[in-house]
């Protein structure tokens, strides 16, 4: 009789803590508050330690304070939020019309605003993704914030002399007075637990960083708030207002956004035709159609690569704006957001496009027809919006049925087996945690990529719940395992299932639409240090996402 072993595996004990803390997530939500440190929030602070994950490094060290967890999770986070001992995730409830200044995390698009000096307001319109997402990261930095406390409290909770010489620093920063920023580091390793090179190296890059405070200041305020909790009882509380418990999980914001696109559509006399939709990010479409004729003889560049990546530096932002003005006059129609999404439309018109000349690739076509290109959305939200957007136009009495030809869709996506840069080309969708799972024929294939010198995968891919809920073993098991899954990503799975049901089940597109799918590695979990945390691609994501671009525009073009 062949035995069997009773013991879970490590991959099996992280897949049931990300089912706890999506489960506690939930709960919490419907509930309406918790307390970090109360009995709830422990209970997810204990999940995430168990699953301890790749993107949180040393989460699971009780001394040593994650330094690259902290860099990325205070990017998504507001400016601020370390101050804050009330945290308030509400809907769209009217402050973006008040006198409160918005405050927009440098990496994730949402509005946020500092009511007082211990509150802060954290505005959710993407679906329940972003709310886990800004959970996941409280958690965390709570987490960080104890071992803080502990580092800067000695056996009878009295304060180090490295934590009063913080209280210093701390006090002249308020004062615009000078200090030895390096004696300031030496202090800040004692707390942080960590080697003076590494406390100086990530301080440095806290500095550089946009809307980030310093790491001084995050320090401070999360060992502060910490003692005031642990020794005055001040507890700090997290809590979700009653209008975003009612609107969630109902389309509310995605239904405005894709009536307001077909609104557009119409005033164009552009309903009839076909529509080819592209969620993408806005500039690579608009550059590989406009950049060339709208730069030409202002702009020295070998080759188109080298012309993008001019495009992508940040202190290029004249010239962006000369292609942008440029396309609005041949074609492309920028449709406002104001339904706070935060998810950016253009309209394409090719009929206006036909005499822009480009030798990158060939813009003739004997059909006219509509390029609709999204922005990235995230998670939960991309079913909410591509759910809504393939909807039939409702006009009055009428209902109008959109002629949708295909959905392409590229983005940025953790790759299992390659390097940064690769191409992931997916046949098939699998939901984690679920048994949902969605196989497509997908239009863009190898020979498309073919003489590209970019090295490409092909295979199931993962949709998370995500990013920063993986660890090394549920990766390694996705990769090994008969899923062979070759990538994760958050939208996939949730862009298949609207499109699936829009064409098989309510039949408001056509059963032979075209999907065509493609990734380009933003990171690498399975290798450490290639993580989300260690930082992104930088313009080294210039090449494959215009060489992604460009044969889904080429594809259209073809088609037509």
């Amino acid at each position: 009789m062949q035995n069997y072993s009773t013991e879970l595996s490590r991959a099996q004990i992280s897949r049931a803590a990300i089912q706890r803390l999506y489960i506690a997530m939930r709960h919490l939500f419907i509930r309406g508050s918790y307390k970090p440190l109360g009995v709830s929030g422990e209970s997810m602070i204990k999940s995430l330690l168990e699953l301890n994950p790749e993107i949180y490094g040393s989460i699971s060290d009780p001394e040593k304070v994650e330094l690259n967890g902290f860099h990325y999770v205070f990017q998504r986070l507001p400016q601020g939020i370390e101050e804050c001992r009330y945290v308030k995730l509400i809907s769209r409830e009217g402050f973006e019309d008040s006198q409160y200044a918005t405050i927009i995390p440098s990496k994730r698009r949402r509005n946020c605003y500092r009511i007082d000096k211990e509150l802060m307001y954290i505005e959710v319109v993407r679906g329940r993704s972003d709310i886990y997402d800004i959970l996941t990261h409280l958690t965390f930095m709570y987490i960080e914030a104890e071992k803080i406390r502990k580092n800067a409290l000695d056996h009878r909770n009295r304060k180090r002399r490295e934590w009063k010489m913080l209280e210093r620093i701390i006090e002249k920063q308020k004062s615009n007075k000078s200090f030895n920023k390096e004696l300031g580091y030496s202090y800040l390793s004692v707390l942080l637990g960590r080697t003076f090179e590494e406390t100086l190296e990530v301080a440095q890059l806290f500095d550089t960083t946009k809307k980030v405070n310093s790491l001084f200041n995050i320090v401070y305020w999360l060992g502060k708030m910490s003692m005031d909790e642990f020794i005055d009882q001040n507890d700090r509380e997290i809590s979700f207002s009653s209008t975003l418990r009612e609107k969630i999980g109902h389309h509310f914001f995605g239904n405005f956004w894709a009536h307001r696109i077909k609104q557009e559509l119409d005033k164009l006399d552009l309903l009839g035709r076909p529509i080819h939709i592209i969620s993408s990010n806005l500039h690579s479409v608009m550059n590989s159609i406009y950049a060339l004729p709208a730069l030409k003889g202002q702009l020295k560049a070998k080759s188109a690569d080298q012309l993008f990546k001019k495009l992508s530096k940040d202190s290029n932002e004249k010239l962006r704006k000369r292609v942008y003005d440029y396309a609005l006059l041949n074609g492309m129609y920028s449709v406002y957001d104001e339904t706070g999404v935060n998810i950016g439309v253009q309209i394409y018109d090719s009929t206006k496009i036909k005499n822009v000349k480009n030798k990158h690739f060939d813009l003739k076509h004997s059909k006219p027809f509509v390029v609709i290109v999204m922005d990235y959305a995230f998670g939960e939200q991309a079913y909410e919006l591509m759910d809504e957007l393939l909807k039939p136009y409702e006009k009055g009495d009428k209902k109008i049925r959109l002629q949708v030809k295909s959905v392409n869709v590229m983005g940025k996506a953790g790759i299992l087996e390659g390097d940064k840069g690769d191409i992931m080309l997916p046949n098939a969708h699998v939901f984690e945690g679920s048994a949902d799972n969605y196989p497509f024929d997908n239009q863009f294939n190898k020979d498309i990529l073919k003489n590209s010198g970019i090295d490409f995968y092909e295979g199931p891919m993962v949709t998370v719940l995500g990013t920063s809920l993986q660890n090394k073993d549920i990766l390694r098991y996705f990769l090994k395992s008969s899923w062979e899954a070759i990538g994760i990503e958050m939208e996939g799975a949730h862009y298949q299932k609207a499109i699936q049901s829009a064409s098989k089940i309510r039949n408001s597109i056509d059963k032979e639409i075209t999907v065509r799918y493609a990734y380009y590695a933003s990171d690498n979990p399975l290798e450490t240090g290639s993580t989300l945390a260690s930082g992104g691609l930088g313009l080294d994501g210039v090449k494959p996402t215009y060489i992604i671009t460009r044969s889904i525009l080429n594809s259209i073009f073809q088609s037509h």
